[in-house]
């Protein structure tokens, strides 16, 4: 997943929007990521919505440039390791 997000940064995938807005222009369509003042991170797509984590959102995780153990820790959280 995290090559993936690095992949949609090369690529110029991640437009923002607004101040904590995000399209991300992934493989199967565009989707909406929001970031709050905590970065904590929601997408619209729906991988996100049964894992709590996707490549778009850990993109823009990446753009906004929070640590990448944040990233490792909630992929941990999230598969309960």
């Amino acid at each position: 997943m995290l090559e993936k997000a690095q992949r949609l940064l090369e690529k110029g995938r991640v437009e923002k929007i607004n101040e904590g807005i995000y399209n991300v222009i992934g493989d199967h369509g565009t989707y909406t990521v929001a970031q709050d003042h905590e970065g904590r991170v929601t997408c619209s797509c729906p991988g996100f919505q049964k894992r709590g984590i996707c490549s778009h959102s850990a993109a823009v995780i990446m753009l906004t440039r929070l640590p990448i153990g944040k990233i490792r820790k909630r992929l941990r959280d999230i598969r309960g390791k």
